[in-house]
């Protein structure tokens, strides 16, 4: 089968090795020549990926059966729209369904409209002369972020990023007089505890999930640092984690269900994926957002640890509006995935930076390369761009265990750049875990959420302390 693959990260580069190894023909449009697509496609066209006619352009001349995007913005802007209309099926939402993302006052006008739970308080302003009075009104420590895309880099934490409300509220007018605040901001209660991705294949015929993972967003060591698009995350052998009961697993799975059923009701047909970002707080299972695509880098992880060989049959299931439960199947491995990126990433990346690779030696640890925002730039070298450049994947049967493959693996790769090295350690997961556990202690102090509206399946509530599970 033709498949034209739609972006050019890491992610995308994970995407194109598991179609390429279920015996894809990979076509590939991408803002740059990414060096591994080019390895694994028939051909690779370099294109903004946001204009819908150059997409569909390519799509036709390259006679495409099938069509996958991997990154929000050519979502928002409608692609899988024009791709649909030139009767390609595709993997990916159209631009209704992509408002789950793009707009992130949709998001919670939806749930809100159909009384789904885990939503912390929320407020939004329009005008920076509004600011005030919606932090005001909201009386607790608050989060700021942008309606729109960012990137997973606009938003700012109290206590984190500011720290009182008159440095929040200067934020939140700095973000409104940009870009990203041209549809305005919205001001979220501050939650306590650890996140955690739940990715999902959607389509007519059902919600199919996908192992949980955690991301590591901020750019230091310890979870300090600016904000980033994810540093790296890791997944479980049993596809949980170390700190999520399955009681809060099928919590959170109940506010995803019931999150598309919403959609649907409104008349919205969502054939792609659909993850949402979670924070497992001392009253349970509280969403934070919600993302129209795959992962980054969580879709690394889990696309390492997918049973090959029907990776395009069920892709092109979802496209079609129908997947065959027996090919949604991931390997009980436990897996770590860790970026490289440039000297000053996020804030003020340095281009240009040359790094050297020896692949070879790399994957005799079992451990994959995944490249994102760089240039070929000579054998075994590569020229990095301005965002995430490298990522490094490997699996074992423990957490630890892939992570100190990971670590191994670094020594091959040489150059001036920043990682972090506390990705999937013993030492990092046991801090994460004890955090949990003393959120659910008794005594402990839960912050007010409004999570009182009951879930739609019988799901155990998540609510009473979960049993914590350190098998990592």
């Amino acid at each position: 089968m033709r498949v034209l693959l739609v972006g050019g990260g890491a992610r995308e580069h994970a995407l194109g090795a598991a179609l390429v190894a279920a015996g894809a023909e990979l076509r590939v449009a991408a803002p740059w020549a990414n060096p591994g697509l080019a390895r694994l496609a028939n051909s690779l066209k370099v294109l903004d990926p946001t204009v819908p006619e150059d997409v569909v352009a390519y799509a036709r001349a390259e006679r495409a059966e099938l069509a996958v995007i991997g990154p929000e913005a050519p979502l928002a802007s409608g692609v899988a729209d024009a791709l649909r209309e030139a009767e390609v099926p595709v993997v990916g939402p159209s631009r209704d369904g992509a408002r789950i993302e793009a707009s992130k006052r949709y998001c919670r006008d939806l749930l809100a409209r159909h009384q789904i739970p885990g939503a912390p308080k929320v407020a939004s302003a329009a005008t920076p002369e509004e600011v005030a009075g919606r932090i005001a009104e909201l009386g607790v420590p608050f989060v700021v972020k942008p309606v729109g895309l960012t990137s997973g880099k606009g938003v700012a934490v109290q206590g984190r990023d500011f720290q009182t409300a008159e440095e929040g509220a200067a934020y939140a007018k700095q973000v409104l007089a940009g870009p990203a605040g041209r549809n305005g901001v919205l001001l979220e209660e501050r939650v306590d505890g650890e996140e955690f991705s739940l990715m999902a294949f959607v389509t007519d015929s059902g919600v199919y999930p996908m192992p949980l993972v955690q991301d590591y967003k901020r750019a230091g060591e310890a979870d300090t640092g600016p904000n980033t698009g994810g540093m790296g995350a890791y997944s479980q052998r049993d596809h949980l984690l170390p700190f999520v009961s399955r009681a809060t697993y099928e919590a959170a799975w109940s506010i995803v269900e019931r999150t598309v059923a919403a959609m649907r009701s409104e008349g919205v047909r969502y054939r792609g994926v659909l993850y949402g970002g979670f924070m497992m707080t001392a009253r349970g299972p509280v969403l934070l957002e919600y993302n129209a695509r795959f992962g980054d880098p969580e879709s690394i992880n889990v696309l390492s640890i997918y049973e090959p060989g029907d990776f395009v049959k069920l892709l092109d299931g979802v496209a079609g509006g129908h997947v065959p439960p027996d090919v949604v199947r991931f390997r009980p491995r436990a897996t770590v995935c860790r970026y490289v990126v440039p000297p000053g990433y996020p804030n003020a990346p340095t281009a240009g930076g040359l790094l050297q690779i020896d692949e070879s030696e790399i994957e005799k640890l079992g451990v994959h390369v995944r490249y994102g925002a760089v240039e070929a730039a000579g054998p075994g070298q590569v020229r990095m761009l301005t965002s995430r450049a490298v990522a490094l994947v490997g699996e074992a049967s423990a957490v630890h265990e892939a992570a100190t493959r990971v670590e191994a693996a670094l020594a091959f790769v040489r150059g001036s750049y920043l990682v972090r090295h506390d990705i999937g350690t013993k030492e990092d997961l046991a801090k994460r875990t004890e955090h949990v556990r003393s959120l659910l202690a008794p005594g402990a102090k839960p912050s007010p959420l409004p999570l009182s509206v009951a879930p739609a399946s019988a799901a155990p509530s998540s609510a009473a302390s979960p049993e914590l599970l350190l098998s990592t």
